[in-house]
């Protein structure tokens, strides 16, 4: 079969020609029908994140082995079934949580497989949907979708319960006034379309023009230029007042301080996004102005399961999303890398 995927960290993307997996135990083969292209593949493919004072978390101390296909936003065909594969059926189509955990330790038995120590991730820590097919370790991971649309659901798996799950964290304030999201590229999309869908509203934030439009499309209230000089009272005016809920979802030390300094007293601030670098606050200010500042990695399997439960509900409308040919994998994802992609870009193999 064919997979495309990491060879040397930092480097483009190789054709990695593979036997086709075949199950063990409780694993299932799923046929890739679209395999989404996010940012962490970039964070991956250069091997680490970026932690300030030159010094960077390396994956591959992490555990990280090479080579490795890319692609943890999967959905596909089940095609074949380990003898102890049980609760799916072959030729049906699931979304593949790909968020792993070992399953033994205190956090997998408290539902948070997504902060297991231990974790086994589809497409960081084993290979992933950049593919014809891939393997899946237990069918519980396996959400069916029905007749819905392969390329549309993929995204959910990775921005989709991402955003769900920083939203679900701001609790009942989101049906109270409208929540800040920093960034409107393929999360501020979804989380816009998500917020909708719970009863709550957006205004982003973003400094790109093409962006901001793009946001005002799917639903959001205003769409503001962060680089403008009165960025901030301009955020007021579209919430009505200091905001109490800002979501980053792109972790730069200028949004994050954005962020931080746009909410009011008691306000709280989910960090989602990986850019990098140093936290820019003044220590003080945290306690003085009583902000609460939340990390938000991911979501858990049930975060997922209610998620896709309203995407077959008909609740959530889809966001903008691009199908581009398995071969292009790297071209894409260096096109993320460049800005280039609106939405979401989907590889359909």
């Amino acid at each position: 079969m064919r997979s495309y995927g990491i060879r040397e960290f930092g480097e483009p993307l190789a054709l990695l020609e593979r036997p086709t997996p075949v199950p063990e135990g409780g694993e299932v083969i799923v046929k890739v029908k679209a395999a989404g292209v996010c940012h962490s593949d970039l964070h991956i493919w250069e091997g680490g994140y970026d932690l300030g004072h030159d010094r960077k978390l390396s994956l591959r101390d992490r555990g990280v082995t090479l080579p490795l296909t890319l692609g943890h936003e999967t959905v596909g065909e089940v095609v074949a079934l380990g003898p102890d594969a049980e609760g799916v059926e072959i030729g049906q189509t699931y979304l593949v949580f790909p968020w792993i955990g070992c399953g033994d330790c205190p956090v997998c038995a408290e539902g948070y497989e997504n902060y297991c120590l231990k974790a086994s991730n589809i497409g960081v820590h084993r290979d992933g949907g950049y593919a014809d097919y891939v393997r899946v370790p237990k069918a519980r991971y396996l959400l069916p979708i029905g007749d819905l649309d392969p390329a549309e659901i993929a995204p959910y798996a990775c921005s989709g319960v991402t955003t769900y799950s920083a939203i679900h964290k701001l609790g009942t304030r989101i049906a109270h006034q409208p929540v800040v999201l920093i960034g409107a590229g393929g999360l501020g999309l979804m989380a816009i379309k998500i917020l909708r869908a719970l009863g709550g509203s957006a205004v982003v934030v973003d400094i790109d023009a093409g962006k901001r439009e793009a946001a005002v499309a799917a639903g959001a209230l205003a769409a503001i230029d962060g680089t403008a000089a009165d960025a901030a009272a301009q955020v007021a005016a579209a919430v009505g007042s200091a905001p109490l809920s800002v979501i980053d979802l792109v972790g730069s030390p200028q949004t994050a301080q954005f962020g931080f300094d746009v909410l009011t007293k008691g306000g709280t601030l989910v960090m989602v996004g990986l850019f990098g670098n140093l936290a820019p606050w003044s220590l003080a200010m945290i306690p003085l102005k009583g902000i609460s500042i939340i990390g938000n990695l991911v979501g858990t399997l049930d975060e997922c399961r209610e998620l896709i439960d309203l995407v077959r509900a008909g609740r959530i409308e889809p966001i903008p999303v691009t199908r581009i040919p398995l071969d292009r994998a790297n071209e894409t994802l260096m096109d993320l890398r460049d800005g280039k992609v609106a939405g979401r870009a989907v590889l359909c193999p």
